[in-house]
């Protein structure tokens, strides 16, 4: 039997020196642990349009300017996540938690306290080497 695949956007919100991470809410996949924002792109919607959307039903933000990072797959042991990582530098609107998961804003140099999903954890390493926009790292 085949794993399930999954194709998923990834938003790596930036305020200055910091990210936003959210907490996934109870009822879903992976309930409280962390992650970045974002979700499922959708039958013939691009990584782009799938980013703006769920940014902007997530958190009731529209990113305005965005590039693609990296991207990776991750297995789990019943499907397999195909991410697209975008850093997003401006949005309009203040982040709010629609779903009503929790919201922090982390600095990468920092030891990260809050449990991320697998996925996620070498990205929060190849964060602390970003050095912004300029400087893709």
């Amino acid at each position: 039997m085949s794993r399930r695949e999954i194709w998923v956007v990834a938003g790596i919100i930036w305020r200055g020196r910091e990210f936003l991470a959210v907490d996934r809410p109870e009822g879903k996949d992976f309930a409280h642990l962390w992650e970045f924002p974002g979700g499922k792109i959708r039958p013939g919607e691009s990584a782009e349009e799938a980013l703006v959307r769920e940014l902007r039903e997530e958190l009731r933000i529209t990113a305005t300017s965005f590039a693609v990072w990296r991207e990776k797959r991750h297995d789990y042991e019943e499907f397999s996540v195909h991410l697209t990582f975008f850093h997003v530098h401006a949005f309009m609107g203040d982040p709010f938690p629609a779903e009503g998961q929790a919201l922090a804003w982390v600095r990468p140099e920092e030891p990260v306290e809050l449990a991320f999903l697998p996925a996620d954890v070498e990205i929060l390493e190849a964060l602390k080497r970003y050095t912004g926009p300029r400087g893709q790292g």
